[in-house]
């Protein structure tokens, strides 16, 4: 309908679907902040439309950093600090050490997590980084000079987790091991795999030959035989 001036109309915010986004986003900023701050890595891409969160650096990170920056980035989860947004002046902006990845004329934005990450951004973010929940790191893979990691925070990482323990506590049950315990049971069902594979083959083998065996002779006996 044609919306008419003076009339008054109600909306709602859709605040399961905008929580998440807050925090991938916040946690995407936690994270960030830390990998500059650990190996002075830039963040020069993300999206959090799709499942996971992508996040693109200009600079490779090796699995062991990674781990040290996702325990990092808990820990700031964990203390609960403050996530603050505030709109300095152009002197206080002048004399403030932050993440942007543009130029921006005008009022700047910024956002400060303690401990994590100061940058320009006009985004929606919780109001203490204890409601990001958790942070986990999916993937890794080379970008360019860089890596494009894959992520998901709060109720995406816990919903994630569950459903992996979920998968590791059914394999465990059919391997009769405790869950922590599946893949050294897996590691010892693929050697006894392999043994197995071997000894069919070996059998496989002594087959042919012996039928190769019984036919020779069966040919040389129709040789010997009179017309």
């Amino acid at each position: 309908d044609t919306a008419v001036p003076g009339i008054t109309v109600e909306e709602a915010i859709d605040w399961d679907w905008r929580f998440d986004k807050m925090q991938q986003h916040t946690g995407e900023h936690i994270l960030s902040g830390i990998l500059h701050q650990m190996f002075g890595a830039e963040n020069v891409g993300f999206h959090i439309g799709s499942d996971a969160v992508r996040m693109d650096t200009n600079i490779p990170i090796s699995a062991e950093g990674l781990k040290a920056a996702e325990t990092a980035a808990n820990r700031i989860i964990w203390e609960n600090v403050p996530v603050s947004i505030t709109y300095p002046t152009r002197e206080e902006l002048a004399a403030l050490t932050y993440r942007s990845k543009k130029e921006i004329e005008g009022q700047v934005r910024i956002v400060t997590i303690p401990g994590a990450d100061v940058c320009a951004c006009c985004g929606t973010h919780v109001a203490a980084s204890g409601q990001v929940g958790l942070v986990k790191f999916l993937s890794c893979q080379k970008l360019r000079d860089g890596v494009r990691l894959e992520l998901l925070c709060g109720g995406r990482a816990m919903e994630y987790l569950s459903r992996c323990w979920d998968q590791s506590r059914r394999i465990s049950q059919a391997l009769s091991v405790k869950p922590q315990a599946a893949f050294p049971a897996v590691q010892r069902l693929e050697e006894q795999l392999r043994q197995s594979r071997e000894r069919c083959a070996a059998l496989e083998e002594q087959v042919f030959r012996q039928t190769a065996e019984q036919y020779r002779n069966a040919g040389d006996v129709l040789l010997v035989q009179p017309d």
